[in-house]
């Protein structure tokens, strides 16, 4: 399975027990909801290699204590240590109404809050302490901050969103 069809779900962060547990660090705000996972894509050097999972249950409230099958001592946990975690994008909870997972909107047209169209949504660039949308707009890229709040309207149907963009942003980039 390849990367660009799955989603990053987090990180083998330490290990639990001799007996080859390990703890993992989910990426949600509710790791529960991944609590009976019977695999999970491990990024190795060789690519996304499927672990089984034979057993799973949450430990203190944010992390998942996972036993891998086959991995059954320290030394094969030493090898997983701060590896990533993915699932297939098929795998993500649905979301309703103005929620959304970034690679969603990709492709959306972005409207504000007037209703008038902005352009394209090229991607989310969540690498900065507040994500942004990049959006391709009369030919120039421009950054847009997201943040829930801004979120008027997601029209997965039409493929349009809306944002209450602050006054004057979309001028800066002219």
């Amino acid at each position: 399975m390849q990367k660009e069809n799955c989603f990053y779900l987090g990180t083998i962060v330490s290990k639990y027990s001799f007996k080859g547990e390990v703890l993992l660090k989910i990426d949600t705000d509710t790791p529960k909801s991944y609590e009976n996972l019977k695999s999970i894509l491990v990024d190795k050097p060789e690519g996304l290699i499927p672990f089984f999972i034979s057993k799973s249950n949450l430990h203190k409230s944010h992390l998942l204590r996972v036993k891998f099958e086959g991995v059954d001592s320290e030394l094969e946990v030493k090898k997983i240590l701060n590896l990533k975690l993915y699932l297939p994008l098929n795998q993500l909870p649905k979301l309703k109404g103005n929620k959304f997972y970034f690679h969603e909107i990709k492709g959306f047209t972005l409207f504000n809050q007037f209703e008038k169209e902005i352009g394209k949504v090229l991607r989310i660039n969540e690498f900065n302490p507040q994500p942004l949308i990049e959006v391709l707009s009369v030919g120039k890229k421009i950054l847009i901050p997201l943040h829930k709040k801004l979120v008027i309207k997601l029209d997965r149907r039409n493929k349009k969103i809306v944002l209450d963009i602050p006054e004057g942003l979309i001028e800066l980039f002219n």
